[in-house]
């Protein structure tokens, strides 16, 4: 995913990680659990706040968007 895809993501919507699989084998799906934070003064800095499972939370940044696609893998 490059810096304009991640930009558009929206409330809700599920991003799939590239290389970390399921147990299953399935992508690991991420869901968007806010808003799409960015700065003024740097445009290249993002920041999405993303829920896997029950507890594991996080975010997507400049740093690791590379790492996530909109569409599945698998």
């Amino acid at each position: 995913m490059n810096l304009a895809a991640a930009k558009l993501l929206a409330y809700g919507q599920t991003v799939y990680h590239i290389t970390a699989t399921n147990s299953d084998g399935t992508s690991q799906r991420f869901k968007v659990t806010g808003k799409v934070k960015t700065w003024k003064r740097d445009t290249s800095r993002i920041q999405v706040p993303v829920k896997r499972g029950l507890r594991e939370c996080g975010y997507l940044t400049e740093h690791n968007i590379a790492d996530f696609t909109i569409e599945p893998n698998h």
